[in-house]
């Protein structure tokens, strides 16, 4: 028997290697090893909170799977659902340094990876079963047709048994064959899930609607339950299936050192609020401030809070 989850998430974890100092990456002789991907930023997010997190996925039988493996003990993440697969390696990135708050450049060495063959084979019943809510994101439904299959089989089969599911749409469009198969595919998962979580940009390009309002009434139409839209600057927007809505301002941050991971932080606080049972507006606030957290270090998931941290 498993034990019980809070939630599972499914993606790809890799070896990230963050330059120390600025400039072009091929100058750059020193780097920091962290780990990276979408969805294992959540996890981490949500276990620094007290949540008990699963993470699915395929890691090579290598040093970076062992590190993977290793982030995963650190965290208390639950790692039953990890397959470690000696056919295939585990994938890793580079990520360059800057400090004047805009995107760092980041080049992927991922194509054939452990988790890109990921498929419906690494569902477990069982284990799926144990847990009350299903995150899945963009990323991992990009990383080949036997990954989407998997997110596509777990998303209809938790849906069928009452769990509740977060979708976040995490655009790779170089990870697809074509935008219209991109947003064919990711608008099939998210109509699937209880709580969409699209930036404004990702919206415009999954709905073709051009206002929140609009971004949000084409889901909701589909039976979704609520989405709330990361507005940049501005904060985040939702609106439910009652029709209640509102923007909630951002946290101003003096100092942004790093963009990357932001939307994860954001997906954490959202998602852990609403699994507390707090209203959507305290939810979304909760998501802004841990949000302004991912932005002020260094690295994807290092600003994500505990709980100690975050009740400061």
């Amino acid at each position: 028997m498993h034990k019980t989850l809070d939630v599972i998430t499914i993606g790809e974890a890799m070896a990230m290697f963050v330059a120390t100092e600025t400039g072009e990456l091929s100058a750059v002789e020193h780097f920091i090893k962290r780990v990276a991907g979408a969805e294992l930023n959540v996890a981490t997010g949500l276990a620094r909170l007290g949540l008990n997190v699963g993470w699915v996925s395929r890691v090579g039988d290598d040093s970076f799977g062992r590190f993977v493996l290793d982030s995963l003990k650190k965290e208390g993440i639950d790692s039953a659902g990890v397959t470690r697969d000696g056919r295939f390696a585990t994938g890793f990135q580079l990520k360059s340094k800057v400090e004047n708050g805009t995107d760092p450049i980041v080049e992927y060495f991922r194509k054939g990876s452990a988790a890109s063959h990921l498929s419906v084979e690494d569902y477990h019943a069982d284990y799926f079963a144990s847990a009350r809510h299903l995150h899945l994101s963009g990323v991992a439904a990009a990383l080949s047709a036997s990954s989407y299959a998997l997110l596509d089989h777990a998303a209809s089969t938790m849906n069928a048994q009452g769990k509740t599911i977060s979708f976040d749409p995490n655009l790779r469009p170089v990870l697809w064959k074509s935008e219209a198969e991109m947003v064919e595919k990711l608008n099939h998962l998210a109509f699937q899930a209880d709580w969409v979580l699209p930036g404004v940009k990702e919206g415009m390009i999954l709905t073709g609607e051009s206002t929140p309002e609009g971004i949000a009434d084409f889901y909701l139409n589909k039976g979704v339950k609520a989405v709330v839209l990361k507005t940049g600057a501005d904060g985040a927007w939702f609106k439910t299936a009652e029709g209640e809505q509102g923007a909630v301002a951002a946290v101003k941050v003096e100092n942004v050192v790093d963009t990357v991971g932001a939307g994860d932080g954001f997906a954490v606080g959202v998602i852990s609020a609403l699994l507390e049972g707090k209203p959507l507006q305290q939810a979304v606030a909760r998501g802004n401030r841990i949000g302004s957290l991912a932005i002020q270090v260094q690295g994807d998931s290092e600003g994500l809070p505990t709980r100690a941290e975050l009740n400061e």
